[in-house]
């Protein structure tokens, strides 16, 4: 069996594309795996090569040790992603990958001068904004799992089977525990625009929350609100593709009809 290089751990359901002017790299939300993007590469534009992040303690990494800090993950994970910024790159995240992306910019600009060509970010509160609810990652396990379902983003089909619930729940207790633990500290704006998506109907983020990612960037910046809850990206594929397309044609030479 062929080794896997750290590139293709980290980064999988990635094709590469020879035609790509671009390279979006994808972070899920808490509990989610690289397989929520899995469709995106086919049906983005082709200028855009789709890289989607694969956290450890996830699907095919669930056996490796989940990260608990979001500063542990971008410190690990940005001289992997270094080669591979040869080509203009864009961030997308979703909830907690969305301040994942968020600091791997500011990790990316201070420590090695790059700078993504804008950041993408859906259901995820300014991170000045402090979380208003109290932590949930360290329950036992009963009252975890009512939290879980009261979010609505693990399948009742998993909660409901107690052997593959006890695989995953040290992954999701993780990632929660990063967002809990997550501390924002002010720095300098970022050169790039930044993209804002929300759901309508979020019972957990309103549009304020949103619109805090405002003071974040020096260039341009836009909030859309989309049909769904907090999960939305799951049911706005299309929309958001089309969205990233339009937001992107200025860095990629796409025919306008093509986006």
């Amino acid at each position: 069996m062929p080794s896997v290089t750290p590139f293709e751990a980290w980064v999988t359901h990635h094709k590469p594309n020879p035609r790509a002017q671009l390279r979006l790299f994808c972070f899920p939300f808490a509990g989610g795996g690289a397989s929520v993007f899995r469709a995106w590469p086919a049906e983005v534009i082709p200028q855009i090569e789709v890289c989607p992040v694969q956290l450890p303690g996830r699907e095919n990494r669930l056996l490796d040790p989940s990260f608990t800090r979001v500063s542990a993950v971008v410190e690990a994970l940005a001289p992997i992603l270094l080669p591979y910024l040869d080509l203009p790159f864009a961030f997308f995240g979703h909830s907690l990958g969305g301040l994942i992306s968020f600091e791997l910019a500011r990790l990316l600009r201070r420590e090695y001068g790059k700078a993504p060509a804008h950041l993408f970010v859906a259901g995820c509160a300014a991170p000045q904004i402090a979380d208003p609810h109290p932590p949930i990652y360290n329950l036992p396990d009963p009252e975890f799992v009512a939290e879980l379902r009261r979010l609505d983003g693990t399948p009742e089909g998993v909660l409901q089977q107690p052997e593959l619930l006890q695989l995953l729940l040290p992954c999701l207790r993780a990632d929660f525990e990063m967002g809990s633990t997550y501390g924002y500290v002010a720095d300098e704006p970022l050169a790039c625009p930044i993209s804002v998506f929300g759901g309508l109907s979020d019972p957990e983020i309103s549009r304020a929350d949103l619109e805090g990612w405002r003071e974040h960037t020096q260039a341009k910046f836009v909030v859309r609100m989309l049909p769904g809850e907090h999960f939305f990206l799951l049911t706005t594929r299309a929309q958001i593709l089309q969205m990233i397309a339009l937001d992107l044609r200025w860095i990629i030479n796409a025919p306008a009809r093509a986006l």
